[in-house]
């Protein structure tokens, strides 16, 4: 277990902490000159039991809050440190504020020097503090009257802190995620990383990932709560001498180690806390763990908050985190001088648009309730969008074993990585439907369309394996039919009418007679026949699988096709391949035209092209089924060729 100190500058939370552990967390030496804390210092109680009690000494000053709220991650216990003396200072105030808005758990109220005042006095401080609190969740904190020159009160205090000392079991099931606030090389050691675990376990000769570096190490040995150890866990403070290619120098504060490489955010949904006035795109300093960076605050409900008062927000991060739902965030002003909100994570990605929507701005109400169930937070998520599993996993830090356990309880269809609640994929077969009906009335003479087209016109965010499985299904359930290779509504039939079917009786004896192609323009002026008709004839004949065209206006009969597809695969069997010579001689036509041909098989997918070589394609059988009969098509995507 570790505690954090905070309270207002020489308010003795040092010197308290020495009378605790017997150790100066101070370590630098202008600290021990000014007697004044400036970093971050530590100092630890082992007890008789083996366990070792950590303590965070955090700096008081307002200068140096940065570095305060660096020692704040991860803590579930904090001290608030008020003199006798002084009283209830400004940065008392301020660090109240901080932890409230830091979602620290739980607090003890220490009044410190109280050697230096009257009994009188000091309950009198602990009355106004206990007023400053009585409408927060720490009315009912603890308090101790305590000198750490004397020693009066300190055996209370430090066994009230010993039975504080359950780490959080909940948070240790979770992902490695430690953010780094200290780093330095040990002759004989080498690189060593400290910080406080906010989640998961880690041992010796565990692999994590680096996020300044991006690059992956190994520990080779642990320090937990300045004690050498095999394994640690969240709630602790560990120091890690980490195997790997990065130098002391390539380490900042704020940088994390994880157990997975993870994406970063630059631009997250959150829960807004004021405690001053704010404004649309306010220009904010924000505190994250370890890291401090800058960005804007985009309200969405309303264009302004006043103090007190609480909103949905979007944050826009000048420099990425590596976030994760439900973690705390502290907003500064522009200037850092102030602290002016408290910020809740509630998602990494939210979508680019419609974010002020009443719907979108009730899904986020919800996500605000951090009691939520995490299998109902997933399917609420995957009713409102795709949720991609491996996003959501790391957003709730959870291992694949515990997503797994999660899916068992959630109704939805899952493919590629995505889940789909069963009202938005039911949803999505609709949109399939309505739209294939929008399109036969606006191309009755259309057979229909391919998977490609539809989900370009129909789902375009959606992707290829999604769109394929959705159609598959609706296949099997009846609700859509594919005709040579068209998806089209099955009472949708596509026929040529009394005239068509006239001047096709009178074409297609110009097909059945030979095995040559025929041009449009030929065939019209042999018939009579205008020739934008007659192309528009010839389209629709294509689609009906009578003919079909290797290049734009070139067409043969769907027979001849199929026979020149049993040559291609007799010179396969024979050569390994097809070539436009071997090719050209087994037809006897000119070279340019088994180019042609050749190509259009290609791009139907019944062959491809290496080099000058066209080899079947293993995947597939050619079939009736499944020839293209637009030459712009390409049959294996449903894209122009």
């Amino acid at each position: 277990m570790i505690f954090a100190t905070a309270g207002h500058v020489d308010h003795g939370k040092t010197a308290l902490l020495q009378a605790l552990t017997g150790h100066n967390a101070d370590r630098l030496p202008e600290e021990k000159k000014r007697g004044m804390t400036i970093d971050l210092g530590y100092a630890y109680l082992p007890l008789p039991d083996g366990r070792v009690v950590g303590f965070v000494d955090v700096p008081g000053h307002e200068k140096f809050l940065a570095n305060m709220l660096s020692g704040l991650s991860g803590m579930p216990h904090a001290l608030m440190v008020v003199a006798a003396d002084d009283g209830i200072m400004p940065q008392t105030r301020e660090h109240l504020d901080i932890l409230l808005l830091s979602g620290i758990p739980q607090l003890s109220i220490v009044i410190s020097k109280c050697d230096l005042v009257s009994p009188a006095r000091a309950e009198h401080v602990a009355a106004e503090l206990q007023q400053l609190l009585a409408h927060s969740r720490w009315a009912a904190a603890p308090r101790f009257i305590v000198s750490s020159f004397t020693g009066q009160g300190m055996d209370a205090l430090r066994q009230h802190l010993l039975q504080q000392l359950a780490l959080p079991a909940a948070q240790a099931e979770l992902r490695f995620r430690l953010a780094i606030d200290r780093a330095f090389t040990l002759g004989g050691t080498g690189l060593v990383v400290t910080g406080t675990a906010l989640g998961g376990r880690v041992a010796v000769g565990d692999k994590l990932w680096l996020s300044g570096r991006d690059t992956t190490v190994r520990v080779r040995s642990l320090h937990v709560q300045n004690a050498s150890s095999q394994q640690g866990q969240a709630g602790q403070r560990i120091a890690l001498n980490l195997a790997g290619d990065v130098e002391k120098t390539q380490i900042q504060r704020g940088d994390w180690l994880l157990s997975t490489a993870a994406a970063p955010s630059s631009r997250i949904s959150i829960s807004l806390q004021a405690i001053a006035p704010l404004k649309h795109w306010q220009a904010v300093h924000i505190h994250h763990a370890a890291r401090h960076i800058t960005g804007r605050l985009s309200l969405l409900s309303r264009s302004q908050l006043a103090t007190g008062e609480e909103c949905l927000a979007e944050l826009l991060l000048d420099q990425p985190l590596w976030l994760a739902d439900g973690d705390r965030l502290i907003l500064r002003d522009a200037s850092a001088r102030h602290t002016i909100a408290g910020a809740l994570v509630l998602e990494l990605q939210p979508p680019g648009r419609g974010k002020r929507q009443p719907q979108r701005l009730a899904h986020l109400h919800a996500l605000q309730q951090q009691s939520l169930p995490l299998a109902d937070k997933l399917q609420r998520l995957a009713s409102q969008q795709a949720v991609v599993l491996d996003e959501f996993a790391w957003a709730n830090q959870l291992h694949a074993a515990a997503l797994q356990q999660l899916l068992q309880h959630c109704d939805g269809q899952q493919v590629g990585g995505r889940l789909y609640a069963s009202t938005r994929w039911s949803a999505m077969q609709d949109t399939v439907q309505e739209g294939l009906t929008k399109l036969h009335q606006q191309q009755a003479d259309q057979l229909g369309a391919s998977r490609g087209r539809l989900r370009r016109l129909l789902l375009p965010s959606e992707p290829e394996a999604t769109v394929n499985l959705l159609l598959d299904q609706m296949l099997l359930q009846g609700r859509l039919r594919q005709t040579r290779g068209w998806l089209h509504l099955p009472g949708h039939v596509l026929s040529f009418t009394a005239a068509e079917q006239l001047q096709w009786q009178q074409l297609q004896t110009a097909f059945t007679d030979t095995t040559e192609p025929r041009w449009v323009r030929d065939l019209a002026t042999n018939l009579a026949i205008d020739e934008s008709a007659m192309r528009q004839l010839l389209q629709k004949a294509a689609r009906l699988g009578h003919v079909v065209a290797v290049v734009q206006d070139r067409y043969f009969s769907s027979e001849t096709m199929l026979d020149m597809a049993d040559i291609i695969r007799r010179l396969c069997d024979v050569q390994g391949h097809a070539d436009a010579a071997s090719f050209r001689t087994q037809l006897g036509c000119g070279r340019k035209l088994a180019i042609q041909i050749l190509e259009f098989y290609d791009r139907s997918g019944f062959t491809r092209r290496l080099g000058d070589k066209h080899v079947l394609r293993e995947n597939l059988l050619f079939s009736r089924l499944t020839v293209s009969t637009d030459p712009l098509v390409d049959a294996e995507t449903g894209r122009p060729a």
